[in-house]
């Protein structure tokens, strides 16, 4: 089995003022919900966008291409991040996010094989 990894960090504050295009360019319907709805709505976008880069970038490993909004990065019932990416279901996606002093980080593996 051949796995990959990916990480990202991200500030922030560059996700303190966001117009609807960026939104809707970057994240699935159900992310901008469920970011939306946080108090702390940056962070949680920041977050989920590194998650993403790390998820491209695992990717990138093996010269697959992805696009941000093929990547969807929700919660499960016990509050897991996980991920769902379009075309890409044979792959299991691991991914770990956190945020924490005004940064956001997000470390993905993918296993293939």
């Amino acid at each position: 089995m051949n796995f990959f990894v990916g990480v990202d960090i991200e500030n922030i504050d560059r996700f303190e003022k966001v117009d609807e295009s960026f939104l809707n360019k970057i994240y699935t319907k159900e992310e901008i919900k469920y970011c939306l709805s946080k108090k702390k709505s940056s962070q949680h976008l920041a977050v989920r966008f590194a998650g993403k880069e790390a998820v491209i970038k695992a990717f990138s490993s093996f010269k697959e291409k992805l696009g941000f909004n093929q990547i969807e990065i929700l919660n499960n019932e016990e509050n897991i991040p996980i991920v769902k990416v379009d075309g890409y279901n044979k792959y299991n996606i691991k991914i770990s996010l956190s945020h924490n002093n005004g940064n956001a980080i997000a470390f993905a593996i993918v296993l293939r094989g």
